[in-house]
């Protein structure tokens, strides 16, 4: 091992608490105040208090119970994030069954695939779409009983069975889930491969959750706090969140709805926002885009810059200069207040996490006076297993370790972690569990990193899609697909070229950004992606995200080629997982012939006279 670095535990949990003591313990800590808030039907925001909460997870569990759900049995939930979702998943690990997640976005083959393999017993489904996706298959879930649909009353449903189960029933039920108890298999995304089920335990959550939010007081602790979470919580990073704001003193807003975020974070008022990269991105190129190009232009463009100039200031320790200084004081007036009052007024940190974070976006934010956190964290860590602090955090690493984690340099570069949040082991698969986490208990990730002297670990690659070229050199791609997909106008950026003469990208546009973009610059809109890809000033806005990410590694690691492709990488044509991650093996198949043909052209043979 090159390096470690470790954090002792700030919390020390026992394997007498579970999932649920967290939630009770907030319930008896603040009992009236609001835990949940939501929108209804009517788009209207409603609460739950704590006591009232846990008064709606107790009777839905007993509901369980009465259907015959007993401890180790598996209940899936296929629906969008909202509050239903996570009674639903407090109630199952109350009696210590077992939550089983499945985007909403998954096929019926998957669901199938899902439910056989952790033997789901009943399944919750959003609507009639969700549920007719279970049927299609139904006949070949051979452990699968009872389906619900929560927009049919499945809720009320279970909690009108859940009236001949009595309290002391449902205590025994309770005080039987221990810390070792699984809690859930969590089905990754398959990015590099078929979906595979890690299996969590509780204590593998409340020993992160407790030590989360101890090791962030000012985002759990603080009174006030207030997270709105419009992630998938079928991914564990969510589901974190869920029992994070439990834990510690913060309401948790939920809403699933993309199209009214920017209306939801005014009403909310969010003090924290929870994110990948991709959705600053937007909010910054949304911006720039309402500025367009006059004086408003202008003046926006020269906001940007400074904000920038200020944050690597403030990140080197220098004193920032007394012009900067000036000029970022009349921005924040005129620009970036703004900015954070499109964000709800009251952000004081952003958390990205999921995918690399370009360093403008994360210094423009900052300069603007929102700091983006960068974390790190897998399913099989439980979520994260580091972040920066909100004090002296460091743009361009994803902070340090959580309480109780540790972090490690292998002799090839490989980043490993350690700690009591380290899943049980992969479902069906012990040769998998055996590979992955090595006697000493460390889990090789898969991703390349280093850790600097102040013990803050950086992520340079991952050992997958670390890209060699013909000429040997080794080259990651997540630096310059970051930069790229900073652009106003690109949606995805693929970087190729193992094996090959030089590094290449393949680089597909959003056409609704694509648009305000071109009308930002007063340019006339484009009707498809085809036409979008070929319009001159859009293939000169890419190749000026192309030169910028460039200018951030050396000539040999540098984007030689490009081709704009006339279709996107979507879930639905299988080239992206539901957590956004492009899955490369299957890109670079479908386009196979494109790179072959106009990327890398074989050099023709000279023919002899």
């Amino acid at each position: 091992m090159r390096k470690v670095t470790s954090k002792p535990a700030l919390v020390e949990t026992t394997n007498d608490e579970n999932i649920f003591s967290i939630l009770e313990g907030r319930a008896q800590r603040a009992p009236e105040d609001n835990v949940i808030e939501y929108k209804d039907a009517d788009g209207e925001w409603q609460a739950f208090t704590a006591v009232q909460f846990v008064a709606e997870v107790t009777a839905i569990a007993k509901g369980l119970l009465a259907r015959g759900v007993k401890k180790g049995d598996a209940v899936s939930i296929l629906a969008h994030t909202r509050w239903e979702w996570t009674a639903l998943d407090m109630a199952i690990l109350s009696i210590g069954a077992l939550t089983v997640p499945v985007y909403e976005t998954n096929s019926s083959a998957q669901v199938k695939t899902i439910f056989n393999d952790s033997k789901v017993t009943m399944a919750f489904a959003e609507d009639d779409n969700q549920r007719d996706k279970i049927e299609a298959v139904r006949d070949q879930c051979a452990y699968l009983k009872d389906i619900y649909v929560i927009d049919l009353g499945a809720v009320d449903t279970l909690k009108e069975f859940g009236k001949a189960v009595t309290d002391e029933e449902f205590g025994a039920a309770k005080t039987a889930v221990k810390g070792s108890d699984l809690a859930t298999i969590v089905y990754t995304s398959g990015s590099t491969g078929a979906p595979k089920g890690i299996e969590l335990t509780h204590y593998n959550f409340v020993s992160i959750v407790y030590n989360g939010d101890k090791s962030m007081p000012d985002i759990g602790e603080k009174p006030g706090r207030r997270l709105l979470l419009f992630l998938p919580l079928a991914h564990v990073f969510a589901r974190y969140m869920q029992f994070f704001c439990f834990a510690g003193q913060v309401t948790l807003g939920l809403s699933s709805d993309l199209s009214t975020i920017l209306p939801d974070f005014q009403a909310f008022k969010p003090t924290f926002i929870l994110a990948v990269p991709r959705i600053f991105e937007k909010v910054y190129n949304a911006a720039s885009q309402k500025a367009g190009k006059g004086l408003t232009g202008k003046i926006f463009t020269r906001a940007a810059v400074t904000a920038r100039k200020w944050s690597h200031d403030q990140q080197s320790d220098k004193r920032i200069p007394l012009k900067t200084s000036i000029a970022h004081s009349i921005y924040k007036k005129l620009v970036y207040k703004t900015i954070l009052d499109a964000l709800g007024g009251h952000v004081e940190y952003a958390v990205s996490g999921g995918a690399p974070l370009d360093g403008k976006i994360a210094h423009f934010f900052n300069g603007v006076g929102l700091p983006l956190l960068e974390g790190y964290g897998m399913t099989e860590t439980t979520a994260p297993a580091s972040v920066n602090p909100t004090q002296g955090y460091k743009i361009g690493t994803v902070g340090t370790p959580l309480g109780g984690m540790s972090f490690g340099i292998a002799d090839d570069g490989e980043l490993l972690i350690k700690g009591p949040s380290i899943c049980h082991g992969y479902h069906n698969h012990p040769e998998i569990t055996q590979e992955q986490i090595d006697a000493d208990g460390w889990l090789h990730t898969g991703d390349l990193g280093d850790i600097d002297e102040d013990g803050f670990i950086s992520i340079t690659g991952r050992k997958k899609d670390l890209i060699i070229t013909a000429g040997g050199k080794n080259v990651s791609p997540g630096i310059l697909e970051a930069s790229v997909m900073s652009s106003p106008v690109v949606s995805q950026c693929l970087v190729i070229g193992d094996r090959r003469p030089f590094i290449a990208a393949l680089i597909t546009l959003d056409l609704a950004d694509t648009n305000s973009w071109l009308s930002a610059q007063g340019g006339a809109p484009v009707a498809t992606l085809d036409e979008a890809r070929t319009n001159p000033i859009v293939r000169t806005e890419v190749e000026r995200a192309v030169d910028t990410a460039n200018a951030l590694v050396s000539r040999a690691e540098s984007i030689r080629k490009f081709e704009i492709l006339d279709d996107d990488f979507t879930e639905e044509n299988g080239m992206m997982t539901p957590s956004l991650k492009a899955k490369r093996p299957v890109i670079t198949k479908a386009y196979a012939k494109l790179i072959d043909e106009k990327i890398y052209v074989p050099r023709k043979k000279k023919t002899e006279n």
